[in-house]
């Protein structure tokens, strides 16, 4: 990864935000710009450059911008207290904002971008991905993808790459007739989060955990990303979509690459990515006796009354969409021989929790040791609170010899609002750097779609997923689906902390 660190090392450029309008750039980019300028890694020659086919101008661009950040920015210091937006970064952020109403999907369409672009570029299709493909080829046509002696071109594009493994080739395909390579940046904003780069370091900086990284010692790894919020204004987009499409083939084995891979002969550039194909390649293909399928009826998430999510706008009221999916996989190699991986994902759940559980073989219990004989667990904590805990066995209180479980908590302080992050700061700073170390490439991409081709073939003509109320742990299902294993899902909640079932 890159280690520059100032402002004047970084690559003067400009950057194109395609879907200016949209809530990506609202929510995440502009922020994640805004904390890079905070932190002194924007150069004085930098420009941003909003495309879309919305009505509008620069200033009320600009102001819908800065009226999100007023009410979202927070002192770094502060413990989580909203203290407003800093107008000394604003300013400078404002002052190379720059607004251009553009119909982008159309031929032609991208002509009136070219006087607005010069030197070096970067392209993110901040868009629906239907568009990716109109996208890049109008770039191409209009020649904003030549790169010259002055300036590279670089294009973004955000997930989900392709819908299977066949759209996936086929925009892979099309990116390679008109880029090189090292022009294109498949984005997976999970890569981009300290607490997910952190699985890294802790694995392969630390002498303690190397040796019993395998199945000698693990019996499972538990990966969840479960959250409260619905599908709320996405019907549309999740119609199309699904909770497997969304989530499993990039931010679910994106964390199962770092758990999992063999150590990469370098943490950046081609090492990771090499290590990353060499996981992929291993994954078995997927059966669909292995996955469960969940869609949220009307319940009640965190106090609050839910609709069922048929009933959301967008969506078909028989709609077979799901908007939970469990899995079990396998990972072929002498290290990972039989330990099986479990992977769920979910909206409208009981806790939002996004982590890695990796869970040990017990110890042989003594028998003068009073107490469960309970297994050793780490837990790579993603969201809400991230860090990294250790479960563990130690002395009970009292005269005797008897056991009690112990939680060990690190990294907690490191990733808190000290350091500005919402995910996409190391991601945008990658791209001006041109490096690769946080994306994925073509044959990531493809890979992760062939280990689930299996089951989007089954599901074409399957029935409908299984009902399960919203605000509950999913459907009864994926319980079952451990339980033939004689395993449970790991029950930590967001707050607490726990390690343990």
């Amino acid at each position: 990864m890159t280690t520059a660190t100032t402002a004047s090392s970084t690559p003067a450029a400009t950057l194109v935000l395609f879907g200016a309008r949209g809530d990506l750039v609202r929510r995440l980019l502009v922020p994640a710009l805004y904390d890079l300028r905070r932190s002194g890694l924007l150069p004085e020659a930098f420009r941003i450059v909003g495309v879309d086919r919305v009505e509008g101008d620069t200033g009320n661009w600009r102001d819908s911008l800065r009226d999100f950040l007023a009410e979202t920015t927070r002192d770094p210091l502060a413990e989580f207290q909203a203290t407003g937006i800093d107008e000394q970064i604003w300013n400078w952020l404002a002052d190379r904002l720059e607004y251009v109403r553009l119909d982008f999907a159309e031929s032609d369409g991208l002509a009136g971008l070219r006087p607005h672009v010069s030197g070096n570029a970067i392209f993110y299709l901040a868009v629906p991905s239907r568009l990716f493909g109109p996208v890049i080829g109008e770039l191409a046509k209009t020649g904003l993808l030549d790169e010259t002696p002055e300036g590279f071109r670089r294009v973004v594009v955000e997930k989900p790459f392709g819908l299977d493994l066949a759209s996936a080739q086929a925009l892979n395909r099309q990116c390679a007739a008109v880029m090189k390579p090292e022009q294109i940046f498949r984005i997976d904003h999970f890569l981009g989060k300290e607490e997910v780069r952190n699985i890294l370091i802790t694995r392969f900086a630390n002498v303690l955990f190397e040796p019993v990284w395998n199945s000698r010692f693990i019996d499972n790894v538990q990966i969840s990303a479960t959250e409260t919020i619905t599908v709320g204004t996405r019907g549309a987009f999740y119609e199309s979509t699904g909770a497997l499409r969304d989530m499993v083939p990039n931010h679910l084995f994106q964390l199962l690459s770092l758990v999992a891979m063999e150590p990469p002969t370098s943490l950046a550039g081609a090492g990771l990515s090499e290590a990353r194909q060499a996981l992929f390649e291993a994954i078995e293909p997927v059966q669909p006796g292995d996955v469960v399928r969940g869609q949220y009826e009307a319940g009640v998430v965190t106090g609050e009354a839910v609709p069922a999510y048929r009933t959301t706008p967008g969506v078909d009221p028989q709609s077979r969409v799901e908007t939970f999916v469990a899995l079990k996989l396998h990972v072929d190699t002498p290290r990972w021989e039989g330990v099986p991986f479990y992977l769920r994902t979910g909206k409208a759940m009981g806790n939002r929790v996004t982590e890695v559980v990796v869970t040990f073989r017990a110890a042989e219990a003594l028998a003068e040791v009073e107490g469960a004989n309970r297994p050793n667990r780490i837990i790579f904590r993603i969201q809400p609170d991230g860090g990294v805990r250790i479960g563990f066995e130690g002395l009970a209180q009292g005269p005797g010899l008897s056991k009690t479980a112990m939680v060990a908590r690190m990294f907690e302080r490191e990733f808190s609002p000290v350091h500005p992050d919402v995910g996409y700061e190391a991601l945008l700073y990658g791209c001006l750097y041109g490096d690769h170390t946080l994306f994925q490439r073509a044959d990531n991409v493809e890979r992760a779609w062939a280990v689930l081709e299996p089951v989007l073939q089954a599901w074409k003509d399957g029935g409908a997923p299984e009902s399960y109320s919203a605000g509950s742990d999913g459907p009864a299902g994926a319980q079952e689906l451990l339980a033939r294993d004689g395993r449970v899902w790991e029950k930590a909640t967001e707050t607490d902390g726990q390690v343990g079932s």
